[in-house]
């Protein structure tokens, strides 16, 4: 097992059997984000992206949640408002697009397959945080909000994007509109996760869950999300044309070759050579 040095203990990061995975790391606060944790998780990010002992990402909080959004407990002090008011509004819109580009865009975009691992609870950002990941499993204790009509606020970080793209427009205006609870059966009903297992297995079950894809064709699986991310919002004729590139492409690669050099001799095959 490596480990990475995340620069802070609020962010633990190891890499085994070919799957980074990251922690969020403030369990008493419920892995909420703040100054600390949230440039250590892009940068984190960003350093895996380009790390060949990694195949997949998956990130998980400690304690019994995975992260509930933004830290509530500064947000409405005199000193933040303060601040605030000595930038610009459209400094302060300018200055959360990046953060949301660096964190979320960043995970949606990533080259390698990210998986969130769910303990318990994801709220606010937290769930932009797993909405913007590939695939999301959890334990049979979490649960999602979307929190934001509790404290007043609209959203953030890509949730009004990647929620409805699961679950249709309907439900998640449902989801924003009245912030309530959803836990782990529904969220499996639902689409949201796309696996559930019991509490007591469950950091062995999502390790095994993202070594499956860290192990896999990880260029051929890098093709496939970026001919699915694409196909959402573009033409057939342009997904077409994607699929067709990328088709020719993994046929070249060494990946396909191991794969079918595999089936014929009857093995399983080793992608990471």
């Amino acid at each position: 097992m490596d480990s990475i040095d995340t620069g802070t203990e609020e962010l633990l990061c190891h890499i085994h059997d070919r799957v980074a995975t990251i922690t969020l790391n403030k369990p008493q606060k419920k892995n909420a984000l703040g100054d600390i944790l949230t440039p250590a998780l892009r940068e984190t990010i960003a350093v895996l992206e380009d790390d060949n002992r990694v195949g997949s990402i998956l990130i998980t909080g400690a304690g019994d949640a995975f992260c509930a959004g933004g830290d509530v407990s500064g947000m409405g002090s005199g000193s933040s408002t303060s601040s605030k008011r000595q930038i610009s509004k459209q400094g302060r819109i300018e200055n959360l697009l990046i953060k949301q580009k660096t964190l979320t865009q960043r995970i949606h975009e990533l080259k390698k397959v990210t998986i969130a691992a769910l303990p318990g609870a994801a709220a606010g950002a937290g769930l932009s945080i797993a909405l913007a990941c590939d695939l999301r499993i959890a334990s049979t204790n979490a649960f999602v909000t979307t929190a934001f009509a509790k404290i007043g606020l609209s959203g953030d970080y890509g949730a009004s994007w990647f929620l409805p793209r699961l679950i249709g427009l309907s439900k998640a205006k449902e989801m924003f509109y009245t912030s309530d609870r959803i836990d782990a059966k529904e969220c499996e009903r639902l689409g949201i996760f796309n696996k559930v297992f019991s509490v007591a297995t469950f950091r062995e079950e999502a390790q095994a869950y993202a070594a499956r894809f860290s192990n896999g064709p990880v260029n051929a699986l890098m093709r496939m999300k970026k001919n699915l991310n694409r196909a959402l919002d573009q033409e057939l004729n342009d997904s077409l044309l994607l699929e067709a590139e990328h088709l020719i492409e993994s046929m070249d690669d060494s990946e396909s070759k191991e794969a079918i050099a595999a089936f014929m001799e009857k093995r399983k095959p080793n992608f990471t050579n």
